[in-house]
């Protein structure tokens, strides 16, 4: 192990168009040592192994593996490795490397290129993943848990929009609606659908069509006042909002919605007592850390008034 050990750095370090003195240089070290090292007369300290690896484009590992090659720096052997096994822990690696030499400016057109192309692949596979995780929810159907079946069936369809699919949601949310016109959901994830694809004009004909029909539901009222918002009808908005917390004031939903609305309208002090009243909302439920962002979101507010 340790002649298969010496032999790598050797040819890691020819791989790399490097002499002995440059190697030692590098590492802290002298040619001297280099050369011992790889006619495996000494070992290297094993808390140098890092660097030494670092230095050679491979990992650990590679340093013990027959036949194995350096690439042309660290950042692209772990990227080699997550592209084998898309583990996010392997991409987690890699772009803490990227970043490393992004962050110290030793990086060429090159790594840029294979940066993005990195996250290109952690994007193709957290989309994947999250599919099937929806998929395995929604495939269950509402028996079993009708709540966690129609939030993940209204996220799916955020989703579908933001990855280019926001019409196959309108159509298939449009033949639910025909197939089943008692079920109140079909028209929620109808109008999700329809303010996810930006088609507002027509979600708001659905939309009181739904209320006409349903006029108890906290929900369609939370949807009634965002789009209603997309549209400018802030006022309306507004008071879909309020009758949705009328109905459920565990909606925190339309509380957030109408704190963006009155910023978006410069009424920075409405919108910092809505923030208030998330933030009291949250403690008394004892969300303790999902109040830092209702108190950034107060703070800019409170700036925003002072100035």
């Amino acid at each position: 192990m340790t002649k298969i050990f010496s032999q790598n750095l050797k040819k890691f370090r020819v791989e790399k168009n490097m002499t002995q003195e440059q190697a030692g240089k590098a590492l802290g070290v002298s040619a001297q040592t280099i050369s011992r090292w790889e006619c495996n007369t000494t070992l290297p300290d094993v808390a140098i192994l890092p660097e030494i690896a670092r230095l050679y484009g491979v990992t650990i590992d590679d340093l013990y593996r027959e036949n194995a090659v350096a690439y042309e720096h660290y950042a692209s052997r772990l990227f080699s490795i997550y592209e084998s096994s898309s583990k996010p822990e392997d991409f987690l690696a890699a772009e803490q490397e990227y970043r490393r030499m992004v962050e110290e400016n030793h990086y060429t057109m090159e790594d840029l290129r294979s940066y993005g192309i990195l996250h290109q692949y952690m994007m193709l596979d957290c989309k994947e993943k999250a599919l099937s995780m929806f998929d395995r929810v929604l495939k269950q159907g509402p028996k079993t848990d009708a709540e966690t079946y129609w939030r993940t069936k209204r996220q799916k369809i955020l989703f579908w929009a933001q990855i280019g699919k926001a019409e196959d949601s309108v159509n298939e949310q449009l033949q639910a609606v025909s197939a089943d016109s008692t079920e109140v959901n079909n028209w929620i994830c109808l109008l999700a659908a329809l303010n996810s694809a930006g088609k507002y004009q027509e979600a708001e004909s659905w939309l009181e069509k739904a209320i006409h029909r349903f006029t108890e539901n906290a929900c369609l009222c939370v949807y009634g006042g965002d789009i209603c918002r997309k549209l400018k009808k802030y006022e309306k908005a507004i008071a879909y909002w309020d009758r949705a917390i009328l109905l459920d004031d565990s909606y925190c939903d339309a509380m957030y919605s109408k704190g963006f609305c009155y910023e978006e309208l410069g009424e920075y002090d409405k919108a910092y007592e809505i923030w208030c009243q998330i933030i009291e909302w949250l403690e008394k439920r004892g969300y303790l850390y999902e109040i830092e962002f209702p108190r950034q979101l107060a703070q800019k507010c409170r700036e925003k008034m002072q100035s």
